[in-house]
């Protein structure tokens, strides 16, 4: 099971770090990806990362500003937010799937979404 965490309500050009943890299972072997999805859009991918040794990938949207790590010891995945805007406010989720090297965002692969969590940034 998967839990994100870490949303609220910012200003623009504030950090923002999210959680996704994991429960009843270790996401050792797994790659993780978040995604977001704003009102009146489709889910779109943010970032993902593998297995390790990691590789990571990014939205061109986010490229530069987010940075996706993960800690196996603490089961958990993070993307940190910087320089956040307000085009960024959306609900985000992080999902895994058991192709460890896979890292693109192909919503299909991935076989389990945790909640997802609330991040609205303000102008």
């Amino acid at each position: 099971q998967l839990q994100a965490s870490g949303g609220g309500l910012v200003q623009a050009g504030d950090p923002l770090r999210l959680s996704c943890a994991a429960s009843g299972g270790s996401l050792t072997l797994y790659a993780v990806g978040w995604f977001r999805q704003a009102p009146g859009k489709e889910r779109e991918f943010v970032a993902a990362i593998t297995r390790s040794p990691d590789v990571t990938n990014y939205a061109d949207s986010v490229k530069g500003r987010f940075t996706i790590s993960r800690d196996n010891a603490k089961n958990t995945v993070y993307l940190q937010m910087n320089s956040l805007k307000p085009e960024d406010t959306a609900v985000y989720s992080c999902a895994a799937t058991r192709q460890g090297r896979y890292y693109g965002g192909d919503l299909g692969t991935y076989d389990y979404w945790g909640q997802g969590t609330q991040v609205t940034v303000s102008s």
